[in-house]
């Protein structure tokens, strides 16, 4: 009979904490559109972020030049 491979351990996931000011009407504007979903803010700001960042998590940032326009052209 064959040998079973041991099976590997996973790599933990590693998370980051960000903190976000938000005014009071907007927390209570956020909780409520959380208790009519069902759901926490926290998994709802994850939903409406997660189309932003799904690409770029290996884009590497090079020095981008940025080119200025010119207001005024004199010839």
């Amino acid at each position: 009979m064959a040998r079973k491979k041991a099976k590997k351990a996973k790599k933990p996931v590693k998370f980051k904490t960000i903190t976000l000011k938000i005014t009071a009407r907007q927390k209570k504007s956020l909780i409520n559109y959380c208790r009519s979903r069902r759901t926490t803010p926290n998994k709802a700001i994850k939903k409406a972020i997660r189309p932003l960042l799904d690409n770029y998590s290996g884009l590497e940032t090079g020095n981008i030049q940025h080119v200025k326009v010119n207001q005024l052209e004199l010839f």
